[in-house]
C-alpha cells in the first residue's frame, strides 16, 4: 500500500506539471509555433502516408493477431513477444478512447483549420474524431511504449528519445500543437505504463496459482 501510494503521488504531480506545461503552451506558444513552422510541413507530408494511425493500427493488430495464432499453435511464447502484444492492445485501446471521447469531447481545431481562420480554443462536446487534443500519434506511440518503459526499464532512455522525436516530428509537420503532443504523451504513457502493470500483477498472480497446484 505505501509503494502504491507514493506511485500515485508521483502520478498526480506528474498530471499536474503536463496540465500546467499545456495549458501554458496552449495560450502562449502553439499558435506562434504552428505559424513559425507552416511552410515546413509540406516538406514531411509523405511521413502522413508512411506513418498514418491507420497504417500503424492495422500493423499493429496484425501483430496481435499473429502472437494469438503462435500462443495457439505453439503452447507458448517468449516474454518478449508477450511484452510486444500486450503494448500492442494497449496502444489500440488508448487510441480508440483519445479519438472517440477525449478529442470529440475537447474540440480543438487542427493547425490546418486555424491556418485556415479557425480560432484556436476549446470547444467543449462539439469536436470530432479528427480534432487535434489530445494527439492521437502520441497517444498512440505513447502507449506502446510505456508498456515496454514499464517491464523493461533499460528502455525508458531510449524510448523516451524516440517519443520526443516523434512530438517534434508532429509539430514541425503540421500535423499538431505542442499542447496536443505533451496531453497525449502523458495520455500515452500512463495507460501503457498501468497496462504493464497490470500484465506483471497477472503474471505474478498465475505463477502463485500454478506453485498452490
Amino acid at each position: 500500500m505505501k509503494r502504491f501510494a507514493v506511485v500515485v503521488r508521483v502520478w498526480l504531480m506528474s498530471l499536474a506539471a503536463c496540465a500546467a506545461a499545456a495549458a501554458f503552451s496552449f495560450a502562449k506558444i502553439d499558435v506562434p509555433v504552428a505559424h513559425r513552422v507552416w511552410r515546413v510541413g509540406s516538406h514531411l507530408s509523405s511521413l502522413s502516408a508512411a506513418f498514418g494511425a491507420t497504417v500503424i493500427l492495422s500493423m499493429e493488430a496484425a501483430v496481435v493477431l499473429f502472437l494469438i495464432v503462435a500462443r495457439l499453435t505453439r503452447g507458448h511464447i517468449s516474454r518478449f513477444a508477450e511484452a510486444l502484444g500486450v503494448a500492442c492492445l494497449a496502444s489500440i485501446c488508448a487510441y480508440g478512447v483519445n479519438d472517440q471521447v477525449l478529442k470529440p469531447f475537447f474540440g480543438v481545431p487542427t493547425p490546418a483549420e486555424v491556418m485556415d481562420g479557425a480560432r484556436h480554443t476549446v470547444n467543449f462536446a462539439v469536436g470530432f474524431g479528427y480534432s487535434s487534443f489530445p494527439s492521437g500519434h502520441m497517444v498512440l506511440a505513447g502507449a506502446f511504449a510505456g508498456v515496454f518503459m514499464r517491464l523493461y526499464r533499460a528502455s525508458i532512455r531510449p524510448l523516451a528519445v524516440l517519443l520526443l522525436l516523434a512530438a517534434v516530428l508532429l509539430v514541425v509537420g503540421d500535423w499538431h500543437f505542442v499542447s496536443d503532443v505533451i496531453a497525449g504523451a502523458f495520455l500515452g504513457i500512463t495507460a501503457g505504463m498501468l497496462a504493464g502493470e497490470g500484465w506483471v500483477v497477472h503474471m505474478i498472480g498465475s505463477r502463485y496459482e500454478e506453485f498452490r497446484k
